[in-house]
């Protein structure tokens, strides 16, 4: 392993986590809270998204949403193979992976689920549901509305969220997954880099008057692009609109609609000839001639898995401002380890 800078920490997974769930009960989530939400935040970590690991803890705390009382979820409407959640404030990395699990339950049972969430904030990586439906045997789609923090295509304010949409398909080996965000950059890095003093990448972001900015801050102040200009913008405006069918009207600033769909392989192929056949159309895939300079063909969701795959035997790193800010949490609430 490479000696470590010294602004950076290398924590080992079992380290992470109990940092992690210290600093979330130290915050006020219970016991069982603090486990979901460490799972996903080590889980992006270990992932190699630094910016959607332990320093989501810290986007918590920073959040308007995260002042305001919560309380607990609850179905407004429920059918065989539907529900839709009232959220109760909760943060999405507890309400959305509790809407996946039911997702999971009800397409196990009826072969078919949509389950919708409002009035819940921050969900995280939407890889983390589509990857546990897949690995259940089920194909996952989980789409995103959020706060509005993106300009329309040719606009000069943010009028659309990231909104991501997502896709997780079971294999014979490990699932395809599929996550992308319709901006040309996603907010939570956004902040990661304003919290560590960094720059965006050029042509991502506008500030207030709408010119072109790569200062964090600025672009908090105007608006981050779509991606691919209309395109994205299309894709955006249709994450609004399933935003809309998973409940968004009901949400308390009328921005936040998250929809997971859930279908087992079986209603049109048995899961075993589903998992196969697509496992040989990637092989194909892989193997198509490459261009000069291109080692391979890499398919979605390959990097994550190889790099978690490292991660869990060297540790993960992070920024020791991060490091330090979490143990001020937990200073300051006098959580003791264990």
């Amino acid at each position: 392993m490479q000696n470590l800078a010294p602004n950076r920490v290398r924590l080992s997974v079992a380290d992470a986590r109990e940092l992690s769930e210290r600093a979330l009960r130290s915050i006020g989530y219970d016991a069982e809270e603090a486990r979901i939400i460490a799972d996903h935040v080590v889980d992006a970590a270990l992932c190699g998204y630094e910016y959607s690991g332990l320093a989501k803890i810290l986007n918590i705390v920073d959040s308007r949403k995260f002042r305001d009382p919560r309380r607990p979820m609850s179905a407004l409407r429920e059918t065989a193979v539907s529900i839709l959640y009232d959220g109760g404030n909760n943060v999405g990395m507890l309400a959305v992976y509790r809407a996946a699990q039911a997702a999971v339950a009800k397409a196990q049972q009826h072969g078919f689920a949509l389950v919708g969430v409002t009035n819940s904030w921050m969900s995280g990586r939407s890889a983390h549901y589509v990857e546990l439906i897949a690995r259940a045997g089920l194909v996952g789609i989980h789409s995103v509305s959020s706060t509005h923090q993106v300009a329309p295509h040719g606009g000069a304010r943010p009028a659309l969220g990231t909104n991501p949409i997502a896709f997780g398909f079971p294999t014979d080996h490990n699932p395809l997954i599929i996550d992308l965000g319709t901006s040309a950059f996603m907010a939570t890095d956004l902040k990661f880099r304003k919290r560590l003093d960094g720059l965006l990448p050029e042509g991502v972001a506008i500030d207030a008057q709408g010119r072109p900015t790569r200062d964090p801050a600025l672009a908090q102040l105007g608006a981050i692009l779509p991606f691919g200009g209309h395109k994205g913008f299309a894709l955006a405006l249709a994450m609004d609109a399933l935003g809309v069918l998973a409940g968004s009207g009901f949400d308390v600033d009328k921005t936040y609609g998250y929809l997971i769909i859930a279908i087992k392989p079986d209603l049109l192929v048995p899961l075993d000839e589903f998992k196969r056949h697509l496992s040989d159309a990637i092989a194909r895939i892989k193997a198509t001639p490459r261009q000069p300079g291109f080692d391979e063909i890499r398919i979605p969701s390959e990097r994550t898995f190889r790099e978690r795959a490292r991660s869990l035997r060297e540790g993960i790193v992070i920024d020791r401002r991060i490091y330090d800010a979490l143990h001020e949490l937990i200073k300051n609430a006098g959580i003791e380890p264990g």
